[in-house]
């Protein structure tokens, strides 16, 4: 065994707790009183309550959170994956003047968050009436996922053998009927990725929900989150659990497509 072998196990160790311990806190902490949260934070239930759930689960409040925030996360994956196959596929098999400086700026806009284009980003959607709507969270969010989406599929549709593209063309394919047809399932880990990833930053999202919203209707699960948290700051059990409750479907994605995101990016990366 090498040195490195024991290295490599304590890293893991390490992230795991890192990434782990606080789900795990958050969630049990949902079971258990304000009493025995106060006694001994880091504590298993003892007894398990279930009311803190069973109030949040039976909230009309949490549900249409849940409504607004999967409205949001839906679209903004859905045109993610739309134009970003369509840009990948236009910069990784067609050659034209500018592709490379195309794809370079996709790339730049890794380095810019959100938060840097807040206040033009707020102005234009009240310019342009998109103000206390969802698609005008969905939009930007769809956005601002466009430069990683593009630099994850571009690599893995290059990467696949223009023998096969000859072949479909033989056969009477067009360049559309190819995209659609061949290059699409081909590509089917790496869009898993992407729209694994758009979804969960669109469902992760807080700044730009703020910025646009303000009607408690409309709230997302983040901004529910923190609206809870200001509503019932004593009741640190409650909190945990509607905070625990809104990471589910985000966690189960992850869980779901766990498979589909390591090939996606390992597709990438070889690219």
């Amino acid at each position: 065994m090498s040195l490195g072998t024991p290295f490599t196990y304590l890293t893991a160790v390490l992230v795991v707790g890192i990434t782990v311990v606080p789900l795990l806190f958050t969630a049990l902490g949902g079971f258990r009183t304000n009493a025995q949260i106060n006694a001994h934070p880091a504590g298993i239930p003892h007894p398990w309550i279930t009311s803190n759930y069973t109030s949040v689960f039976t909230s009309a409040v949490f549900w249409q959170a849940l409504g607004n925030s999967v409205i949001i996360a839906v679209v903004a994956t859905a045109l993610v994956l739309v134009f970003g196959s369509m840009a990948g596929y236009a910069l990784s098999r067609y050659t034209f003047r500018g592709r490379e400086g195309i794809y370079t700026l996709f790339t730049v806009g890794l380095l810019f968050p959100i938060s840097a284009a807040a206040l033009p980003l707020y102005l234009l959607l009240r310019q342009v009436g998109l103000l206390e709507h969802l698609i005008g969270v969905a939009l930007p969010e769809a956005a601002f996922s466009l430069p990683v989406t593009i630099v994850i599929l571009r690599p893995f549709m290059r990467a696949i053998p223009g023998e096969i593209e000859d072949a479909a063309v033989v056969d009477g394919a067009s360049r559309l009927g190819f995209f659609w047809r061949i290059l699409l399932p081909l590509s089917r880990p790496a869009l898993t990725t992407v729209g694994v990833l758009a979804f969960v930053t669109s469902w992760n999202a807080y700044l730009l929900p703020m910025l646009v919203l303000s009607d408690p209707s409309d709230f997302t699960l983040p901004l529910g989150v923190a609206a809870f948290q200001s509503q019932y700051t004593q009741d640190t059990a409650r909190v945990l659990a509607y905070t625990a409750a809104s990471m589910l479907p985000a966690l189960g994605l992850f869980v779901f497509a766990e498979r589909h995101l390591v090939g996606g990016l390992t597709g990438s990366v070889k690219g």
